[in-house]
């Protein structure tokens, strides 16, 4: 996935309370962890979360494929000392351990290969800290095979117009984005494309690679929360512990 123009658009388009988010992530690392420090966002993008939880006192760094994301992310480090790294979440690394790592905003179902899935997660499991946390979320089955599915969608931001495309394959559960910008400039409309892909995974595969790979699941929740996940939940929060 590249983000290379989309980058520069995503805080205008990407409607999200960071604030609540850094909520929940500090909540789970109080009800799950044990003295966390220091943090890897993973898949960090242009850094809302990783700054917000540096702001908490949090000692965090930053990982993301995209230089332009990063880009994005060091003009808003302001006196945090957060470390950027460009490194593709599947096949990176660290020159130590962490006490927690977070992947957030859906960013796990943009990995459509579950040989590439599984190497991420072994490298989660090989920078943890013993009794370090993993959290993550997933766009539900539910919500790319039904409502992101095979729908068409028309936004109008006043400074962007954009359209978005899906074709949902369900034999390979693989969905495939195709959004086109117009960004106003002036008198004048600039456009831009972007393809995007996720796959959908179930909560049965989550938890079966997370057992593989060495990681014990603690919960499966229902999107910001600690309630139990329905058939139509569309964002499934995964809490899982490093236990050597």
């Amino acid at each position: 996935m590249s983000y290379c123009d989309f980058a520069y658009l995503y805080d205008e388009l990407i409607d999200e309370d960071y604030e609540k988010w850094a909520d929940y992530i500090e909540c789970v690392f109080k009800k799950y962890g044990d003295n966390i420090n220091l943090v890897l966002d993973l898949a960090c993008g242009s850094g809302n979360i990783t700054t917000k939880l540096a702001g908490r006192g949090y000692d965090m760094i930053g990982i993301d494929k995209s230089p332009d994301m990063l880009a994005v992310a060091e003009q808003k480090r302001g006196r945090w000392p957060i470390a950027y790294i460009c490194q593709d979440m599947t096949s990176f690394e660290l020159y130590g351990t962490v006490d927690a790592v977070i992947c957030t905003l859906d960013s796990v179902n943009y990995i459509t290969d579950t040989k590439k899935f599984r190497k991420m997660l072994s490298l989660v499991k090989n920078y943890l800290n013993p009794g370090g946390l993993f959290v993550f979320d997933i766009n539900s089955e539910y919500k790319i095979a039904e409502i992101l599915g095979n729908n068409n969608y028309v936004f109008d931001t006043g400074k962007i117009f954009y359209t978005w495309e899906n074709v949902f394959n369900p034999k390979t559960k693989i969905c495939t984005y195709t959004l086109t910008f117009f960004i106003k400039s002036g008198e004048k409309y600039y456009r831009r494309d972007e393809v995007q892909k996720q796959r959908a995974y179930s909560e049965g595969q989550i938890v079966k690679m997370l057992g593989d790979a060495g990681l014990s699941l603690l919960g499966c929740f229902d999107g910001l929360s600690f309630d139990k996940p329905s058939q139509t939940s569309e964002r499934l929060m995964f809490i899982s512990k490093n236990i050597c």
